[in-house]
């Protein structure tokens, strides 16, 4: 039961933003999983979540850390600064050109490192576009794409 909770509560703080002890308890309870505070306490300690700055970057959530992760992370941003050779925008898309063949292991970088809001991305051999939601967020985007490259794959 344990293991299945804990797996849920991954699943949740992945796909919902959540502030609270009370609201991951709450969204357990919805999911079936009858816990108290202490419960989720200790699971969030047992998962070695942190509390991280929401995208909005008023609010606080809980996300998923651990050195596994980080090292992946760090492989992709790698791959990304040494693979990516331009970054473009035009409205709601942002346009990757890439090495030849980079395209497909460049979308999948920045799904994994999960740190921009996108609804979709479509890779080529070596183009790559990035649906975003909102058009005023294509300049923020390009600029965070940008970062990585100039400082060899480190987000600053």
């Amino acid at each position: 039961m344990r293991n299945a909770r804990q797996q849920k509560i991954v699943e949740i703080i992945e796909s919902v933003n959540i502030e609270t002890q009370s609201d991951l308890a709450a969204h357990l309870q919805s999911c079936g999983f009858n816990v108290t505070q202490t419960t989720v306490s200790r699971d969030i300690k047992a998962l070695k979540l942190v509390k991280v700055l929401s995208e909005n970057g008023v609010s606080y959530r809980y996300a998923i850390t651990d050195a596994k992760q980080n090292s992946r992370n760090s492989t992709y941003k790698s791959l990304y600064s040494s693979s990516v050779t331009s970054v473009e925008v035009a409205g709601n898309l942002v346009v990757i050109k890439t090495i030849p063949g980079a395209a497909v292991l460049i979308a999948k970088a920045i799904d994994t490192l999960k740190y921009i809001k996108i609804l979709g991305s479509v890779a080529g051999y070596d183009t790559l576009f990035l649906a975003l939601s909102d058009v005023n967020q294509s300049s923020f985007v390009k600029e965070q794409l940008d970062e990585l490259i100039a400082n060899n794959g480190d987000m600053r």
